[in-house]
């Protein structure tokens, strides 16, 4: 590791986000037509290696299901507004409409709604009605007190998602999720994260994850580096997680884990350099959140934002970029790495030789920080 001297007590570790890395073309290129985007996780096989976030500005039933028919996976948020309201529009135009001044504080008020177990059955219902493969996502907090409920809804993939979950969380308050059993017990493939490093990742596919998400409170909508001081650049972070993932396919005998990017990943080019640093799939917030079509309005904004006790986020305004079609396939309308993001992606792989996503995790790439003009 490229370790530095920080001061004469202290030394780090050098580690690099999306922005300071490029990839490198090879010695051939590829008709873009030829190039495969398709992902396979378990049973369930996706057109695009594309998970829409978990997120109320990004996630309806109606965007989870446009989502899964555009070959991705949309993932509803069970502990956001759709679970805690029977008609949550008015709120979701009216957090679109906030002063900033006032926009945490209101947020907090609306999100202190308790969740309603019968609502997470109807909006899951709505989705595995529609045909597409069915995702839920609730924290580890959350996840003892509702899994049940989730599961007899009919989830075809369970997501465990935080801010950072870990295998062994050690409380002597109370009895804390023992991920092993649970995800042993349950009869759904499910995705856990986020995890920031090598050990804690390979401890997560210990458990028996079928993908473990990798960030670190790094997306637009997190300010976690300015409130706990901690940030995992995302390049080095999925990197990391990668080659835990090639150990414990060792170690396992052949089991493989998928590496899922979740976090700084604004444009295609991110996308891009998510998959050649080594993740199997990107789960995508802000980039789909532009989506004219999105729930947030042009805002963003995660569970983060409106803790009750330290928010960790803030709702940003993103901008309303194009419909979900667009932001997706194009066609695009401008060169900002905003809309048509599988386009490029395809277009990328054709550029620099690839045919399908597991070849583009062999790319060569280097460090070259950006420097825009």
């Amino acid at each position: 590791m490229n370790e530095i001297e920080i001061g004469r007590g202290k030394r780090g570790l050098r580690a690099y986000s999306f922005d300071d890395i490029a990839v490198l073309p090879s010695r051939r290129t590829r008709d873009p037509q030829e190039v495969s985007l398709d992902w396979q996780i378990d049973a369930y096989h996706f057109d695009m290696p594309v998970i829409a976030a978990p997120m109320d500005s990004v996630m309806s039933p109606a965007t989870a299901i446009a989502v899964g028919r555009a070959g991705g996976l949309g993932v509803l948020d069970l502990e956001g507004l759709w679970s805690r309201y029977e008609d949550p529009e008015p709120l979701l135009a009216e957090i679109a409409t906030l002063d900033p001044a006032v926009a945490t504080a209101r947020m907090q008020e609306i999100y202190a709604a308790e969740i309603q177990p019968e609502l997470i059955t109807e909006r899951l219902r709505e989705i595995r009605e529609s045909g597409v493969t069915v995702a839920g996502a609730l924290s580890p907090q959350r996840t003892q007190q509702h899994w049940r409920t989730v599961v007899e809804a009919g989830v075809d993939l369970f997501v465990i998602r935080g801010t950072t979950v870990s295998a062994e969380h050690v409380s002597s308050r109370h009895e804390p999720l023992n991920l092993k059993r649970f995800i042993y017990e349950l009869d759904v493939p499910v995705i856990v994260g986020g995890a920031a490093g090598y050990t804690a990742a390979l401890h997560l596919m210990r458990t028996g994850a079928a993908g473990v998400l990798v960030g670190f409170g790094g997306g637009a909508a997190h300010t976690t580096r300015t409130t706990l001081g901690i940030h995992a650049p995302m390049a080095s972070a999925v990197a990391d997680v990668a080659a835990a993932r090639r150990d414990y396919l060792d170690e396992s005998g052949g089991r493989y884990v998928h590496v899922i990017a979740d976090g700084g990943l604004g444009t295609s080019g991110d996308i891009v350099k998510a998959i050649a640093c080594g993740a199997d799939a990107v789960m995508l917030g802000a980039a789909l959140a532009r989506a004219t079509d999105a729930p947030g309005r042009g805002f963003h904004w995660g569970p983060e934002a409106h803790h009750g006790e330290l928010p960790r986020g803030a709702r940003v305004e993103v901008g309303s970029a194009a419909p979900l079609q667009e932001v997706l396939f194009g066609p695009s309308r401008g060169s900002d790495g905003t809309t048509n993001l599988m386009g490029a992606l395809r277009r990328a792989m054709a550029t620099t030789g690839y045919t399908d996503v597991k070849e583009l995790q062999r790319i060569d790439v280097v460090v070259a920080p950006h420097q825009p003009s």
